[in-house]
């Protein structure tokens, strides 16, 4: 793996999320991920649903440049009810834990007013390090 996830005794039990992630290898930046399907629409009538879609994206988007869902060294999901989403984290926890396992990338959650598309709930952006 060209990934170490670090998390100093310094600071709190990170739950969700890694402290700090260091990589060494290949770079692959990823582009901010909607519940978009093939067509274009927004899709998912919920922020779980949507979440999961997106997600999926972005992991599609890595599995195209030969990377997997380990190799993500950092995660921003930009969410717009910041309240809703938090009602459903143990949902979303099992959508990650079943298309990315249970280790975690640097990550940020950011409440926003809207996104681009105003029916979506969740946006997911991030990069990862490919080995070698």
């Amino acid at each position: 793996m060209s990934l170490e996830h670090i998390n100093p005794p310094s600071l709190a039990q990170p739950r969700g999320f890694s402290h700090a992630v260091a990589g060494h290898g290949r770079m692959v930046f990823l582009a901010g991920q909607t519940a978009m399907d093939r067509e274009g629409n927004i899709v998912g009538d919920t922020v779980v649903d949507q979440f999961e879609l997106a997600l999926a994206n972005l992991l599609s988007a890595l599995a195209a440049c030969g990377g997997a869902p380990e190799d993500l060294a950092s995660l921003t999901v930009y969410i717009v009810d910041m309240a809703d989403y938090r009602r459903h984290a143990h949902e979303i926890g099992g959508v990650w834990k079943r298309l990315v396992g249970r280790t975690y990338p640097a990550m940020a959650g950011i409440g926003v007013a809207r996104l681009w598309d105003e029916e979506a709930q969740v946006e997911v952006q991030g990069f990862a390090v490919l080995p070698g």
